[in-house]
């Protein structure tokens, strides 16, 4: 009886598995010269700023995928189609060993790496030490607002001094990369968004259709932590952000397809111009357990989601990454997209700011600290589907968006900071900075503090521009050495609000400052293309 059992199990397993995911790479993009003559073919306006504020070069992962070679791989025996990347330049596909196969024969296609490595030669599979699962996709995981009960996850990150100079997110586009939205074009927690026209579309991966406002609630949740809006109950941390919401997880199941959905629709958040992309998904186990990573595989370069990850940084977007909840299992490692090298991984502390047991930490395979930074992952406050604010549910999904919501008010505050400078900011702005732990990273972050140390770099010799004295009563001299003739002083708050700006005309100008009250100010000199920042007291 046992060996019929067993012979029945194999049989299901074989039946339930005889079909495989891969992905088919393309040789080159023919006719790629024509999209980088009209620019605007493949990437918004929006998205070509970007690219030029942060002196980005447009490349041939912009360019997208040759339509006759997908259009060939549609045709072909027993194929089918289930994603694109024009970052890669390949499609996912689904079909039998034997079918896929035959698609190297084809003289487009470089190479084919199956989700199962024991069958692609081009991956060998390690050995495995553990394992872990998805996020878990229910989740076990001078503006005053009356912030209530979602006070402390906001302010353990000094987030609501940069409210309170107006740094609400605003003029900042955030992609929501998660499982479904049903409700957020419904309910109350959201109608400011709504009202507001901040919610600017989407896109369902899963179903190919533009219905995003259904699927699993989870990804409500997470938008709520940043865009949700009930006075003295629920103020999310970027409510004036706008956002895009894509759904590419499905919730029924777990399958490399999900991967290739997310790196599809991050390619659409870059064509759009988004600024900040965020996801509380994670991979690294699925149905077919011959498609699961290894922690060797966590290495930041291997998995496709992740390689997905640091091509989108490379285009100019902060990619926030939650962690993983595998804390208190064996297997605790962060999951894939986390480990990517360029992501900012998230993980997750309790309100009193001690480390929340669930929350997954590293160090990746390489060595390297995962997650980056923590903030509030356990029992915050969130709007369920049904509009209602509740804080029963914990995990590193709910500490990602609050960071993201952040990035986009950090970075309204310092709009000529690159991707890469906001990163660098917040990671050096957080309380472990100088001594990370494996549970922490580099702790959690002050983003008061990420702004004044963005308005205080100098980039230049400090003998350049003098100013004194220091402190100051009514007036202050700013001496401009030779090859200096004009230029601009910008006062800030510590806070990084513009309080008074004025010229520079001479080589020794009487600057007053009669009009600011008694505190310490941040000042910014700005002459024949160089800058000089500091910090002065007024008494």
């Amino acid at each position: 009886m046992k060996k019929i059992i067993i012979f029945l199990f194999l049989v299901s397993s074989f039946v339930g598995f005889s079909q495989e995911d891969a992905w088919v790479y393309f040789k080159d993009k023919p006719g790629s010269q024509a999209y980088f003559d009209n620019p605007l073919t493949m990437l918004s306006q929006r998205a070509l700023d970007r690219r030029t504020n942060q002196g980005i070069a447009l490349d041939g992962k912009d360019v997208p995928v040759y339509q006759p070679y997908v259009d060939q791989i549609i045709a072909a025996t027993g194929i089918t189609v289930k994603a694109k990347s024009k970052w890669m330049n390949c499609v996912h596909v689904r079909g039998s060993q034997v079918d896929i196969t035959a698609l190297t024969s084809l003289y487009f296609v470089e190479k084919v790496d199956f989700a199962n490595r024991s069958i692609s030669a081009s991956k060998i599979s390690a050995t495995k030490l553990g394992k872990t699962k998805a996020l878990n996709k229910t989740v076990l995981s001078a503006t005053t607002f009356n912030y209530g009960n979602s006070a402390n996850q906001i302010q353990m990150l000094n987030g609501h001094l940069l409210h309170q100079s107006n740094y609400t997110g605003s003029g900042k586009i955030i992609a929501v990369l998660d499982a479904g939205f049903p409700g957020v074009n419904t309910t109350s927690p959201f109608a400011r968004l709504r009202n507001n026209n901040q919610i600017l579309g989407g896109y369902d991966y899963v179903n190919r259709n533009a219905n995003y406002y259904t699927g699993a609630s989870h990804g409500t949740s997470v938008l709520s932590l940043m865009g949700g809006y009930v006075d003295n109950a629920l103020i999310g941390t970027a409510p004036d952000a706008s956002y895009y919401l894509f759904i590419t997880e499905d919730d029924t199941s777990e399958n490399p397809v999900e991967e290739s959905n997310w790196v599809e629709a991050a390619e659409e958040a870059d064509r759009l111009g988004v600024d900040i992309i965020t996801t509380s998904l994670g991979y690294t186990t699925f149905d077919n357990p011959n498609y699961d990573l290894t922690y060797s595989d966590l290495n930041g370069t291997t998995a496709f989601i992740s390689k997905g990850v640091d091509i989108a940084f490379s285009r100019g977007m902060v990619c926030v990454v939650s962690a993983g909840n595998e804390g208190n299992d064996p297997w605790h490692y962060v999951s894939a997209p986390a480990d990517a090298v360029n992501a900012l991984a998230i993980g997750a502390v309790k309100a009193d700011e001690t480390y929340a047991s669930f929350s997954s930490y590293g160090p990746t395979s390489d060595g390297r600290v995962k997650p980056d930074v923590t903030a509030q992952g356990q029992n915050p406050y969130v709007s369920d589907a049904s509009g209602n604010i509740i804080n029963k549910d914990s995990g590193t999904s709910y500490s990602g968006p609050i960071v993201a919501g952040m990035v986009a008010c950090l970075w309204q505050a310092l709009p000529t900071k690159t991707n890469q400078q906001i990163k660098q900011l917040i990671m050096q702005s957080a309380d472990r900075y100088a001594a990370p732990t494996v549970q922490y990273g580099y702790g959690i972050p002050d983003f008061s503090l990420a702004v004044a140390n963005g308005l205080s770099v100098a980039s230049f010799s400090n003998n350049d521009f003098t100013v004194y004295p220091n402190p100051a009563t009514d007036s202050i001299s700013v001496t401009l050495n030779e090859g200096f003739n004009s230029g601009n002083i910008v006062f800030y708050t510590i806070l990084g609000q513009k309080v008074l700006e004025e010229k520079i005309t001479t080589t020794s100008s009487v600057i007053s400052i009669k009009s600011l009250s008694k505190g310490t100010y941040l000042y910014n000199i700005l002459s024949n293309g160089f800058a000089k920042s500091g910090k002065i007291v007024k008494e």
